[in-house]
């Protein structure tokens, strides 16, 4: 088994959708970034990169390329997917913890985890999100920005 380990952190402002997970939020701020700047599955296409020791998000999808400008990560997951396949590799497992002081996540953990087994082909059993907030510490806890740690777990095909 192959294990890698993603991160992303994105700054909260107005006049953005917020997207975890592949969800749509109803609050208030959305992330800043390039794409939709979902760093919930930003953190897992790192994952899944680096288990297959296949560099990292921005080599693959740089901020500086239009084509990547406002598009779905969902995409950028698949585009990801499509990189492992090509690599002879398939997903066992992701495991995501978001790092959020507002809004609250648990109510729509069970949605992305259904939304990103759906979208890889596991079976939701092989996804787990987990939350926590910051407790009032650093950017995240402040309320101005949204992180998340993602590790995924790859078998070769042989």
């Amino acid at each position: 088994m192959l294990f890698g380990i993603g991160y992303d952190i994105h700054r909260l402002v107005e006049n953005r959708k917020l997207i975890l997970g592949g969800v749509s939020f109803d609050y208030h701020l959305g992330l800043l970034g390039h794409s939709d700047a979902d760093v919930v599955i930003h953190a897992i296409c790192d994952a899944l990169l680096g288990a297959a020791a296949l560099g990292d998000i921005g080599e693959h999808f740089p901020d500086t390329d239009e084509k990547w400008k406002d598009v779905s990560s969902s995409v950028i997951l698949l585009k990801v997917v499509d990189l492992l396949k090509e690599g002879n590799f398939k997903i066992n497992n992701i495991d995501v913890i978001i790092l959020a002081q507002k809004p609250k996540i648990g109510l729509r953990k069970q949605e992305m985890r259904q939304y990103i087994a759906q979208l890889l082909h596991l079976n939701t059993n092989r996804v787990n999100i987990k939350a926590t907030t910051m407790e009032g510490v650093d950017a995240i806890g402040r309320g101005e920005a949204i992180a998340a740690q993602a590790i995924a777990g790859l078998h070769e095909n042989t």
